[in-house]
């Protein structure tokens, strides 16, 4: 490992971990405090599903975030965008720990409460991309296991964000927790931020774009580039990770207030979902790394097989009022299962396109296929506002475990492709040897 790479990876990591800190910090907080905070006049039902429904917008705007970053990262360089898109999430944040809630400045509260979202969105949108390729593009070999570590950095955040929320709750009162407790983890991101950007500051830009950017022939817009070259690949990419971020979103989020509906502690939902996420680091990691010896597709496909199958016993496993089934079925689907169909995406996604437009379409696939989790609480919540089974909830998850593992099939093995060949020849190079 040389020393880019290892600073690459680092900061790759780091940087995911912050800006899935923020951007799940909000999932944890729109399923047990927005409601409440920011929605105070609406039925606590209600209430919940208009709380996952700022929520989605964060979701929508990750694939404006993707392609406004891809295309400058595509023609600036990936280290300028990445320091851009960590600033715009951790000051996002912090203002989202300061925003007054409804019964201080009524409406103008969930609008400002939306606004902040977006930004949110749109960071995390352009920061995946380029993490993923600061680590891959620096990789000579094990790219799925080094590209795997910007993965593992969303259930690192996801951990981080439940153990600050966790303790913030612990040692306040119900009252306290609600009037000004949980702003204090958004309040930390300030914190994170700085340490992010002191360590990102010191990576390098990748070989493979130094080499794209010093080609001769004029480039095209990067987008125009995906959607003429690789509509295909762009669309199959998409199907790929849907039924990745469906499960992840009903893991982390939806999965949270149904199991406080169902009688178990906020504080014991939470500590499961933190136990859960810590498992989902090593999990993505291991599968990743076997995903460099036997490809990305088998183990993709196989996690969405098990996966379509474990939907329809997670919630009676939830629902029985056992802590200890509780805690299985979440480190079972989020520490084992799920990191089988996200771990290798990392990879997966920035061996689609070629280097000069591989920062737009590796985010516009992946930041599209999100869109999967910004709709799925809404939609389940909804589904649940009756009180009706979760049986269609089980079979939501498993008709996208299926369109993903068709989507899979239909791609070709990518594992042993090297991302820097096409830029290695400039382009009168390239026309001499046809001579």
């Amino acid at each position: 490992m040389s020393t880019q790479l290892r600073r690459a990876v680092a900061s790759s990591f780091l940087g995911s971990l912050i800006e899935y800190y923020d951007f799940l910090l909000y999932a944890t907080a729109s399923a047990v405090v927005f409601g409440k905070v920011f929605f105070a006049d609406l039925d606590p039902a209600l209430a919940t599903v208009a709380s996952f429904g700022t929520f989605t917008t964060g979701y929508l705007a990750r694939p404006l975030g993707g392609l406004l970053f891809g295309h400058f990262g595509d023609r600036l360089g990936r280290k300028r965008m990445l320091v851009l898109t960590m600033t715009l999430m951790g000051v996002s944040s912090f203002l989202i720990g300061l925003l007054p809630g409804y019964d201080q400045i009524g409406p103008v509260a969930p609008l400002g409460l939306v606004l902040l979202r977006v930004v949110q969105g749109i960071s995390v949108g352009g920061e995946w991309g380029g993490a993923v390729l600061m680590s891959a593009e620096h990789a000579r070999s094990r790219r799925g296991l080094w590209a795997g570590f910007t993965n593992a950095g969303a259930p690192s955040g996801m951990v981080v964000s439940t153990l600050v929320m966790s303790g913030t709750a612990a040692l306040t009162s119900e009252a306290d927790f609600l009037a000004w407790g949980w702003r204090i983890p958004f309040l930390f991101s300030i914190v994170l931020l700085a340490i992010g950007l002191f360590v990102r500051a010191r990576v390098d830009e990748t070989p493979a774009f130094l080499a794209a950017a010093k080609k001769a022939e004029r480039r095209r817009l990067p987008v125009v580039a995906v959607l003429r070259d690789h509509p295909r690949v762009l669309l199959l990419s998409i199907g790929v990770g849907l039924a990745a971020f469906v499960v992840q979103a009903t893991l982390t989020t939806f999965v949270l207030a149904y199991g406080v509906q169902h009688g178990h502690p906020r504080q014991e939902v939470l500590n499961a979902l933190t136990l859960s996420s810590a498992c989902a680091v090593a999990g993505i990691l291991l599968w990743s790394a076997l995903s460099d010896r036997i490809g990305r597709r088998p183990v993709v496909l196989a996690g969405a097989v098990v996966m379509a199958v474990f939907g329809f016993l997670l919630f009676p496993m939830v629902s029985s009022g056992s802590g200890l089934l509780l805690v299985l079925a979440l480190v079972l689907g989020q520490g084992v299962i799920h990191p089988m169909m996200y771990g290798p995406l990392a990879a997966l996604y920035s061996e689609l396109f070629a280097t000069e437009n591989r920062y737009t379409g590796a985010s516009l696939g992946y930041q599209l296929a999100g869109l999967g989790a910004g709709f799925a609480p809404l939609i389940f919540a909804e589904l649940q506002r009756g009180g009706s089974s979760t049986m269609p909830v089980s079979w939501t998850i498993a008709a996208f475990c299926v369109l993903s593992a068709v989507c899979v099939l239909a791609l070709r093995e990518t594992h042993r492709r090297d991302l820097t060949p096409e830029v290695v020849v400039r382009a009168p190079e390239r026309e001499e040897n046809r001579r």
